[in-house]
């Protein structure tokens, strides 16, 4: 569980990159610059932890891109206490993102064992979502309804209604939509039954999964 200097530095490659490849938000890049993304993943592979691409995790799930993680909570427009509903905990690299830039963060998971994993290992960083639960994301969570917003971390063939239902007026959900590629869509709810929708290129994700197992 060491980050070294040697890591920091790899870090600052990445952030970089990212800049370059054009991520603006400086509270984003101070999240990815300040997250061992290399704990994350199995030990043999950290030469591959900030190279910008995603990579294989337990369940056949994936750790998403950098760039793709940086994009989506940019496109999420986070401050410090607001409250945010992340569908798909994965492996808690995006979860630990957001933490990092003072959210509030409930995180929904539907593999029962990435979901025990990253339970277990999130606290171990000192990264404490105020809620991590085993369950369906097309339902949201209607108890801590309504979110400032709301982040799907996998690809959606359509856009589950309840998600839009649990947005506060002014949130927005931020969902890479469609089947075998996704278009990054951001719905931002104007008032009580409108929603204004913007689309920002293609994606690639692992599918979202309804039910849990």
């Amino acid at each position: 569980m060491k980050d070294t200097f040697t890591h920091q530095g790899m870090r600052k490659r990445l952030v970089e990159t990212l800049k370059k490849k054009g991520i603006a938000n400086k509270g984003v890049l101070q999240a990815i610059n300040a997250v061992p993304r290399h704990l994350f993943m199995d030990s043999g592979f950290v030469d591959h932890a900030y190279v910008d691409k995603a990579f294989p995790i337990a369940a056949d799930q994936t750790i998403s891109q950098p760039y793709t993680v940086a994009r989506q909570t940019e496109l999420l427009d986070v401050e410090r206490g607001d409250k945010i509903l992340e569908i798909g905990t994965g492996s808690g690299y995006q979860t630990a993102v957001l933490l990092e830039m003072g959210a509030v963060v409930y995180s929904i998971e539907r593999q029962n064992e990435l979901f025990k994993r990253t339970n277990r290992f999130l606290p171990k960083l000192g990264y404490r979502p105020k809620k991590l639960i085993f369950g369906d994301g097309y339902a949201g969570l209607e108890a801590e309804a309504p979110f400032d917003g709301i982040i799907v971390t996998a690809g959606a063939p359509f856009v589950p209604k309840p998600l839009l239902a649990q947005l506060k007026v002014g949130g927005k959900l931020v969902i890479p939509v469609g089947e075998h590629v996704q278009i990054m869509t951001v719905f931002t709810r104007t008032d009580d039954t409108e929603f204004e929708k913007e689309e920002f290129g293609e994606f690639r994700f692992v599918p979202l999964l309804e039910d849990k197992e």
